[in-house]
């Protein structure tokens, strides 16, 4: 999979690009993600993100060790939504496809993805079908549109979604956006059947930052 996001606010436009592999049955992943000129490695394995930071940002981890871990399961029950520039887990983009409803489906054209042959379809995503779809429906609404690029077989080739963010109020822990923004979200699928088996590293080159990251300076 590709991944591309670009979040703006305040005037300012930040992107972050990301390639690698994604098990879309239990979510694991394994990908570099490119941003503000760096390059992280990250994988995903059992909701754990692990990633790899550039010498820069590592240096203000306690530990100096080379990895760092977010546990997202943790960071949710912690009312911590762990939602850090650097921390894009393709899974949660991925999962959008669950929220598709059968209501305001409209077909828009043929289009070619990577060489093959899709059809292209503007459908609504209800966000309370989402998981953690409570705190995303504080900020966008019930529903956003999306589109969505399938092939002859019916996989989703491509996927694009634009939200409006609404700032949240500051005594709202669950989410952390302090101000209005747009973040636009493009993901395209290749490769299907492709292995995906990424290895967690070892506990002695790891500092847990679950509930942490978002007090670390940039």
């Amino acid at each position: 999979m590709t991944l591309r996001t670009e979040t703006s606010a305040a005037g300012k436009t930040a992107a972050a690009d990301g390639e690698g592999v994604i098990d879309l049955e239990d979510g694991d992943s394994a990908m570099t993600i490119s941003a503000g000129g760096q390059k992280v490695e990250q994988r995903v394995v059992d909701q754990v993100v692990y990633q790899k930071l550039p010498p820069k940002q590592r240096a203000q981890i306690p530990g100096d060790k080379p990895w760092i871990k977010i546990d997202l399961k943790k960071a949710a029950a912690e009312q911590n939504s762990g939602s850090s520039n650097q921390i894009n887990d393709p899974a949660q983009s991925a999962s959008l496809g669950k929220g598709i409803t059968d209501r305001n489906t409209e077909k828009v054209g043929k289009a070619t993805v990577d060489g093959g042959r899709t059809t292209r379809y503007r459908v609504t995503v209800d966000i309370d079908k989402l998981p953690g779809g409570a705190a995303l429906k504080r900020q966008v609404g019930p529903t956003v549109p999306m589109d969505i690029w399938l092939d002859d077989q019916g996989r989703i080739r491509r996927q694009q979604i634009t939200m409006n963010l609404k700032p949240t109020d500051r005594a709202d822990k669950t989410t952390a956006v302090p101000e209005r923004m747009t973040v636009r979200t493009l993901i395209e699928f290749s490769d299907f059947g492709a292995e995906v088996d990424p290895e967690v590293p070892s506990a002695g080159q790891t500092t847990d930052m679950t509930g942490k990251i978002g007090n670390q300076q940039s």
